[in-house]
């Protein structure tokens, strides 16, 4: 049996048996690169301050209370025989405010809480985005070490046939020739499993360094490889969902939102204000220089505080057109948004759509490919092909083999896309994914 009929096997095998015990699934990647990725960290980090932020616009509608306290000594230094005279005072005043009819404040305490509303449409984006680099750099270590397992299968079987063509050419059946070209392709193939070695390096420092561990090692797909099918398989279905669910369009609906309440705020500052205040005040002083009596005073106020303002230098008038047309444009990136969020479903959609039919042709590509192989050597073994016949047809099994790898991967990535494109992706969707591991 030839080294490319027993790769499928070899893979087999080595998926069962040849995975270390302590290779890691994609959920448990993805568990590792959530507490320690940056990019997602800081969406938390700025998930609490927001909610934080909109908690601070509460304080325009709450009382406010102030205790201010002063204390003083003073002395005169004068040219007699008396004692110098010395005196001082002291006082406290609370004072309190509450904002009766303040329509500003409490627009800006609405506007608070509409931002929390899009908080989690933020961080929801912001996990999508973690879920889908683990998945992309967990599959391109896989694609990685599948290229260096068939460049180097090509290898063994391009070592064999150049060691037939040595001893063809040793006892005159076949040309100098033949032995050449085998050996450039062996020399090709040698400085191609070079380059495979290098980029599976290169793949697993990244996939380390996302998931903030050292030597990750994915599991392999389960052979025989079944890919899940594409439901809904209509795409308008895919797109419904996308408008209705999207984080993205979320954001937007809420800043034109937030927008609208900042129209209303700027036209309420040509409306009056009224507070309550209120304070009490206590003091003490021993007097004065001419004067030595000391005094106690407690002093306690309430009063309501109107103010409608008159004229402000057109600063209002223009505040308002600021606002409005600050308005006018959140509703127009609304829209935006909505058509990208379309436009990106459908194309995610009809990716995999593609991606699974050119899975099917690959498959059948190996097929034919195989046998185009085997036909060759059986054909250079009568002398009716020549060596270079064979070294073409192992060259595109080979390639054969690493694309329909790489398109299984993207066809699961791509699947992953297309659930972030129409807003549904969560981690839960790693699950599947895994089911088609090795155990």
């Amino acid at each position: 049996m030839n080294s490319f009929r027993m790769l499928p096997l070899v893979l087999g095998m080595g998926a069962l048996l040849a995975i270390p015990a302590h290779a890691q699934s994609l959920v448990e990647l993805y568990d590792s690169a959530r507490a320690v990725d940056a990019i997602y960290q800081s969406a938390r980090s700025q998930f609490e301050a927001t909610v934080a932020r909109a908690d601070q616009s509460r304080a325009g509608t709450l009382p406010t209370v102030n205790l201010g306290m002063a204390a003083s000594r003073s002395a005169i230094d004068a040219n007699t025989k008396t004692a110098n005279p010395a005196f001082g005072g002291f006082s406290a005043t609370l004072s309190a405010s509450h904002p009766l009819y303040r329509p500003a404040n409490w627009i800006a305490y609405e506007q608070g809480q509409k931002s929390v509303l899009a908080a989690p449409a933020l961080l929801q984006a912001a996990e999508q985005d973690l879920v889908i680099r683990v998945s992309q750099a967990y599959f391109d270590v896989l694609a990685a070490q599948d290229a260096l397992t068939f460049v180097g299968a090509q290898k063994t079987a391009v070592a064999e046939q150049l060691a037939a063509a040595k001893r063809n050419f040793e006892v005159g059946t076949s040309t100098i020739t033949d032995t050449r070209e085998a050996q450039a392709r062996f020399d090709l193939v040698t400085a191609q499993q070079i380059a495979a070695e290098n980029d599976l390096l290169v793949r697993r420092l990244a996939l380390d360094q996302l998931v903030g561990r050292q030597d990750s090692m994915p599991k392999s797909l389960a052979v025989p490889v079944i890919l899940p099918t594409l439901l809904p398989a209509d795409v308008n279905v895919w797109v419904t969902q996308a408008l209705d669910n999207h984080p993205t369009l979320k954001q937007f609906a809420t800043a034109l939102e937030i927008a609208q309440l900042e129209t209303q705020r700027a036209q309420a500052a040509n409306k009056p204000t009224l507070d309550l205040n209120g304070s009490y005040a206590k003091s003490f002083n021993e007097g004065t220089a001419a004067s030595r009596p000391d005094s106690r005073t407690n002093i306690a106020t309430v009063a309501l505080a109107f103010n409608l303002p008159l004229f402000a230098g057109f600063s209002i008038q223009n505040r308002v057109r600021e606002a409005l047309a600050l308005e006018d444009k959140a509703r127009t990136d609304l829209e935006a948004a909505r058509r990208a969020v379309s436009q990106n479903t459908r194309v995610a959609f009809f990716g995999v759509s593609s991606g699974l039919g050119q899975v099917k042709a690959l498959e059948a590509a190996e097929a034919s490919s195989q046998s185009a192989l085997d036909a060759n050597k059986l054909g250079y073994q009568v002398g009716v092909r020549i060596n270079i016949d064979v070294l073409n047809a192992q060259s595109q099994l080979f390639q054969t083999k690493r694309d329909l790898a790489k398109a299984r991967y993207d066809v699961l990535v791509g699947g992953l896309r297309l659930r972030q494109a129409n807003g549904s992706l969560t981690p839960e969707d790693l699950r599947a994914i895994n089911g088609l591991l090795v155990k």
